[in-house]
């Protein structure tokens, strides 16, 4: 049993999706759940994780409206504004939704992120969600990981997951291997949090993906590496795979991205690890349905 536990959906309006740069035409039209079917098909996975792409209300809405209708999303991150004062009012239109399974704020984007980690609005609202047994999404770049080490200690009602491996920059390690050793000492910091789990996902669009048609070997190697440091630091159970669908699509399709995994996946884990890698912890981690 395979679940890909991070994909994006949305229909394409430049004006909500500012990130999406011209330069990035694949991404600039509607992106369905039947659009990334065949690469999970090809590859023999039989669900998947809706993640928020959008800051607004009506991203948790849309991604509900998706899952009622194709079976295999088998869960939601959605989003919702955690500094509200209406935070219990708003979570409450969304009772019964059985696969909404928690939510992610964007603290990669925010100017000052010691701020918002820091607020006690922001707190609270985080504190909500894990009384509520809602799953918060972490997404920070390598050089933000120190700063959010305090932040998801203090939050240990529920779990948290950390997305995109910390995002380290590998089109950055052969230049400035300090940066590697940065990302590796915060996230084996932030791993010894039992609460905390970790997205293999992402990492094709951290390489020079500007610059290449595919993933060099070079790459694969530190891709390789980054997962590395993440099962030493985490361990076999709490590790889960995801595509970061359609975004990976900057830098390779679905097939190679699986098969980056499974690649790493196959040589470096048993039987046993490799089923909680692939379907069991996320199944665990989210509450799944299956």
């Amino acid at each position: 049993m395979k679940i890909d536990t991070h994909q994006h959906f949305w229909h394409f309006e430049p004006q909500d999706f500012p990130w999406i740069s011209e330069d990035m035409p694949v991404l600039r039209r509607h992106q369905r759940p039947v659009d990334s079917r065949p690469g999970m098909d090809n590859c023999g996975v039989l669900g998947l994780i809706a993640v928020q792409a959008r800051c607004g209300p009506q991203e948790t809405d849309f991604l509900l409206e998706l899952a009622a209708h194709h079976p295999h999303i088998l869960g939601v991150i959605g989003w919702t504004d955690l500094t509200s004062a209406t935070l219990e009012a708003d979570l409450a239109r969304w009772q019964g939704q059985e696969k909404l399974k928690g939510f992610r704020y964007l603290l990669q984007d925010e100017p000052d992120l010691v701020e918002i980690i820091n607020n006690p609005a922001f707190n609270a609202g985080v504190a909500c969600l894990q009384r509520r047994q809602l799953v918060f999404e972490v997404l920070v770049f390598a050089q933000q990981l120190p700063i959010v080490i305090d932040f998801c200690t203090r939050h240990d009602r529920h779990a948290l997951v950390l997305d995109h491996v910390g995002k380290p920059r590998i089109r950055d390690w052969l230049t400035d291997p300090a940066s590697r050793q940065q990302w590796q000492q915060a996230l084996t910091q932030l791993a010894r949090l039992p609460h905390v789990s970790c997205k293999l996902s992402g990492l094709v669009t951290e390489t020079d993906w500007q610059h290449q048609d595919d993933p060099s070997a070079a790459d694969i190697l530190h891709i390789e590496q980054c997962f590395d440091v993440a099962l030493e630091a985490f361990g076999p159970g709490r590790l889960m795979f995801g595509s970061d669908w359609p975004v990976s699509q900057l830098a390779a399709d679905y097939q190679a991205v699986h098969a980056i995994a499974q690649s790493w996946a196959e040589s470096r884990l048993d039987r046993h690890e490799q089923q909680a890698f692939w379907g069991a912890n996320a199944v665990r981690m989210y509450g799944l349905t299956i």
